[in-house]
């Protein structure tokens, strides 16, 4: 900790949250400057798509530092926006035209959604604790709903919608939604779910264009069909947020570029979203968008940070995920990817309760899971030993 009299920590995110809880927990009594752009208090963002759409959560409901920030002591400064960073010196721009030197700097700004061209009303994406109660208003108006992208949040929308007994229409590029995720035997499971839950669904089809007078009143595919629709939600994935690096002196691609143990430059450590980094269990260069990671690095990265680079330690986690849709618990763990061998070991997709392994080259790259988290919670744990994917396989044998 010598010398890091002042740490700056950019996102009032998720990340940034635990990066500054992290810093405190480990004994760092230095100043802390706290940067977030948005002008919330730090929130949980799963419940965005799923609760809170529903108006089943209230803002207060999601808020992570129910404590209380100032506990933390951090010089806290919400809706300010980090315009630009000058790596070798530790100087951040901020939009307010202010210029703050520090000892030490954790980047956690997170992504932003991609967005399709035009802009109508009723035309959304879902991000942010704004995005949601935008939302949310216009659902209360009973409008005929169009979900571009079967991705996570995409599929985890239509859900929600289709819950509120609304029409609902998923519209997805490739041939099953979480396909790219999951591979097509799981992007089928996934199909029929939202099949039988009512969601119509266009797939292989992609978007030309929006239309309306001013507001959205149609989605024109590319086959020259149109959808009729009162509300669209755009879920077709994020950038992560590194525009306001450029010119910085880190290298950037696709992500903020770290090693292993999350150091993008002497002082400067990034985590969350934003945040690609090498990591040694698989041997390349990863950018994970998803809430366990969000955690787990922020607290590695802060102790990066804290311990230079001579004492810190490789950051390499199992990656988990989760996401709820309908009555449905969907998990997955590790590196899985379309094309690896599935087998399911427990339960079936008929009954929507199933332990599926996944393995590629002859080794066990992942987990996925329906409704059994504690199963899932062992099989993470066993992915830390690399085994084969025969040795997995028995083991499952032997477990039932």
């Amino acid at each position: 900790m010598a010398g890091l009299r002042r740490i700056a920590v950019v996102g009032a995110s998720l990340a940034g949250l635990r990066a500054v809880e992290a810093l405190r927990a480990r004994g760092y009594d230095g100043g802390i400057l706290w940067i977030g752009a948005e002008p919330h208090l730090p929130y949980d963002r799963p419940p965005l798509s799923k609760e809170v759409l529903r108006g089943e959560w209230q803002p207060e409901d999601i808020a992570l530092a129910r404590r209380g920030v100032e506990s933390l002591d951090a010089d806290l400064r919400l809706g300010r926006r980090a315009v630009g960073l000058d790596a070798g010196a530790l100087e951040l721009a901020l939009g307010d035209g202010s210029r703050e030197r520090v000892d030490g700097v954790v980047i956690a700004t997170g992504a932003s959604p991609r967005r399709l061209p035009g802009e109508l009303a009723g035309v959304h994406v879902l991000r942010s604790l704004d995005d949601a109660l935008a939302i949310r208003r216009e659902l209360e108006l009973r409008p005929r709903v169009v979900v571009v992208g079967g991705g996570f949040i995409g599929s985890e929308v239509a859900a929600s919608c289709r819950s509120l007994g609304l029409e609902v229409v998923l519209v997805e590029a490739l041939g099953q939604p979480l396909e790219q995720a999951l591979g097509p035997e799981l992007g089928a499971f996934c199909a029929a779910l939202h099949r039988d839950h009512g969601v119509r669904l266009e797939l292989g089809a992609s978007v030309a264009a929006l239309e309306g007078a001013g507001r959205i009143e149609r989605v024109r595919l590319a086959d020259g069909r149109a959808l009729e629709a009162d509300l669209v939600v755009v879920g077709i994935g994020v950038r992560p947020e590194t525009g306001w690096l450029e010119g910085s002196g880190l290298a950037l691609r696709d992500g903020v570029v770290c090693d292993a143990r999350c150091i993008a430059a002497p002082g400067i450590v990034a985590a969350g979203d934003v945040a690609r980094w090498h990591h040694p269990r698989y041997g390349e260069a990863l950018r994970v968008e998803h809430w366990t990671n969000a955690v787990e690095q922020a607290v590695a990265a802060a102790g990066s940070l804290l311990d230079g680079p001579a004492a810190a330690r490789p950051f390499a986690p199992v990656p988990y995920v989760w996401s709820d849709q309908y009555d449905v618990k969907i998990m997955a763990a590790g590196r899985p990817r379309a094309g690896d061998e599935v087998h399911v070991v427990e339960g079936s997709f008929a009954e929507r309760r199933f332990v599926a392994l996944f393995g590629r080259g002859g080794r066990l790259t992942g987990v996925l899971a329906a409704n059994r988290a504690r199963r899932l919670a062992e099989w993470r744990r066993i992915l830390h030993e690399d085994l084969s994917l025969d040795a997995a396989l028995t083991r499952a044998r032997g477990a039932r």
